[in-house]
């Protein structure tokens, strides 16, 4: 088995990118080590700059999310973390895949569309470009599985088309590129705002107090969840329900923390007096999961020597296992020199 994920090193990671996200890598990290196999993970730092961002923020960020993934428990020494923009074999393969990739399947991604509105000076081409890069830092390790969150779903779905495609076209339909699978958790998937529970949770998001940073102080978590949106149910009503998204997205969150399902956190709190109890609960449950991750972040923050090693040896194997699939792809396509 074979695993990779990207994860981009800009903007401060919340809890829904934790959950979403981040735990998932560490489980895979585990599953990938039990069954013999091998999980990759790369801060994609090219994916960044499809936006407008600062050069020297950039770096700083990335070794945040370097030092933020090893605190929340990747292990370099069992599995590969490296930097996108040090394994040159990945922007190669992009171009390469562009070939196969349709200009109406990037013209339909909701991605796309959602952050080019927000792009009034300029809508850059990297952005449009971004599924095929995408897809070039999965292709490029024949991975079986990634490990997303829900808002990733049509990304991991063009990439499978684009690998079926190239396979079909150069491959005479075998598997030189393998589709993989994405894998989204059932419990956690989409966090919402706790001032909005109707939008996701986001580190742009109008009113900051919705929004809990991986790297929140115990009381700014506590804060945050006790100003929580819930609704005005008299009584107050501690259930599961489309109608309720307020108490619905705590009990989503409660449930993540807790490994039971939504239904079974509301079982739980059948006692509960009121919102009130929720609240506490979850805040609770967070601050637990959250906190021995900031205090491993402060230990290995300070030392970027160490983390820019770290991403040096992860570049050094994962160029090793791409520069084999690019070489693979080349020859197939016809390109270069025959090998």
């Amino acid at each position: 088995m074979r695993i990779f994920s990207g994860i981009q090193p800009t903007g401060r990671k919340h809890l829904g990118n934790f959950i979403g996200a981040i735990r998932q890598y560490v489980d895979g990290q585990a599953r990938a080590v039990e069954a013999d196999g091998l999980a990759i993970f790369c801060i994609v730092d090219l994916h960044a700059v499809t936006v407008a961002y600062d050069p020297v923020e950039l770096r700083e960020l990335t070794y945040d999310t370097a030092a933020l993934l090893i605190a929340a428990g990747l292990d370099p020494a069992r599995c590969i973390l490296f930097r996108q923009s040090d394994v040159a074999e990945q922007t190669e393969l992009c171009w390469l895949l562009a070939s196969v990739t349709a200009h109406g399947d990037l013209n339909r991604m909701h991605q796309f569309k959602e952050k080019s509105e927000v792009q009034r000076e300029l809508i850059s081409a990297g952005l449009f470009f971004y599924p095929v890069l995408q897809a070039a830092d999965v292709l490029a390790y024949r991975c079986d599985e990634v490990p997303v969150g829900e808002d990733q779903r049509q990304h991991i779905e063009l990439m499978r088309d684009i690998a079926e495609r190239f396979n079909a076209r150069f491959a005479d339909s075998n598997e030189l590129l393998i589709a993989p699978q994405h894998r989204i958790p059932e419990v956690g998937a989409r966090i919402m705002d706790l001032q909005d529970p109707d939008s996701k949770m986001s580190t742009t998001a109008a009113a900051q107090d919705g929004t809990v940073y991986v790297l929140d102080q115990p009381e700014m978590i506590q804060r945050k969840f006790n100003r929580a949106v819930t609704d005005s149910d008299d009584p107050p009503r501690i259930a599961v329900d489309p109608q309720k998204r307020g108490v619905s997205n705590l009990l989503e969150i409660l449930a993540a923390c807790e490994g039971v399902t939504p239904e079974e956190a509301a079982a739980e709190l059948s006692g509960a007096r009121g919102y009130g109890d929720l609240k506490a609960a979850v805040s609770e449950a967070v601050i637990e999961m959250l906190t021995p991750v900031r205090e491993r972040y402060e230990l290995l923050r300070g030392d970027e020597a160490a983390l820019e090693q770290v991403l040096l040896r992860g570049a050094d194997q994962a160029r090793a296992i791409a520069a084999v699939t690019l070489g693979e792809v080349r020859s197939a396509m016809g390109v270069g020199p025959v090998t």
